[in-house]
């Protein structure tokens, strides 16, 4: 049986990419595409709620469907551990799955799950990122995962070293780690993650120059592993083998 999707913010770059992948789908269909006017009961009756829209929007968007019992697969981007750790609890009480994907990209996936792996070796760690300028929010959610990524992994080791935070232009720290973010036209995504230590650094660089492209493997991936995912789950490394591991 065919699956219905309602797709919130199915108008925006992101929601048209989820729109194309899914119409190319066999056993999806977006049954209906909500806008920033529409009523949020238009997604009574979904097999799933996908949800491309705003920071502010979203996380309407994810208790209500919460509070329907429909599972939520999130792509907006602003989610934090400790804005997912508020749904938490409304997740688990509900029986539902709520998925968060800061990154359809299988590439900035790896990206930071390198960067975890190298975080336990470098007393120095800072990601610059870059967007489009018309992206709301800063920093971008893959930064954020990121950094959280690093702190997991430099739990034995403590917060990375980011002397003078106090000052903005030293960026904004999320879980110690500094992040720098650019707003740039022209730009899709890039995101540098910079270790150093005594006499070297190394750097992890992931660049997307086709976002359509880039994305629709993990969109794919995402959609089915959703429908079935039961409690809170972060991160399309959930869904693949990197044969790395990634501290949760």
């Amino acid at each position: 049986m065919t699956k219905q999707v309602a797709l919130v913010g199915g108008t925006g770059k992101l929601g048209g990419i989820i729109h194309a992948v899914i119409n190319e789908m066999d056993g999806f269909e977006v049954s209906r595409v909500l806008t920033s006017s529409s009523d949020v009961s238009e997604i009574d009756g979904a097999d799933l709620v996908v949800d491309a829209t705003t920071p502010q929007v979203s996380i309407e968007i994810v208790r209500a469907a919460i509070d329907r019992g429909i599972n939520v697969l999130v792509g907006t981007s602003g989610w934090s551990a400790e804005r997912i750790a508020l749904v938490r609890p409304l997740v688990e009480s509900a029986g539902t799955g709520v998925v968060f994907i800061p990154n359809f990209s299988l590439g900035s996936v790896l990206g930071s799950a390198l960067a975890a792996a190298a975080a336990p070796f470098f007393p120095s760690a800072e990601i610059i990122e870059a967007h489009r300028d018309t992206k709301v929010d800063s920093p971008s959610g893959t930064a954020v995962r990121t950094a959280e990524l690093i702190a997991a992994a430099r739990s034995e080791q403590g917060p990375v070293s980011a002397p003078h935070a106090d000052q903005r232009a030293r960026g904004q720290q999320v879980s110690s780690v500094p992040i720098h973010s650019l707003r740039r036209p022209g730009v899709i995504a890039r995101q540098d993650v910079i270790f150093s230590g005594a006499g070297e650094s190394l750097t992890f660089t992931h660049d997307t120059v086709d976002s359509a492209q880039a994305y629709a493997p993990g969109i794919r991936l995402a959609l089915p592993f959703a429908l079935e995912a039961q409690g809170v789950v972060v991160g399309l490394e959930n869904m693949v083998d990197l044969g790395i591991q990634v501290r949760k």
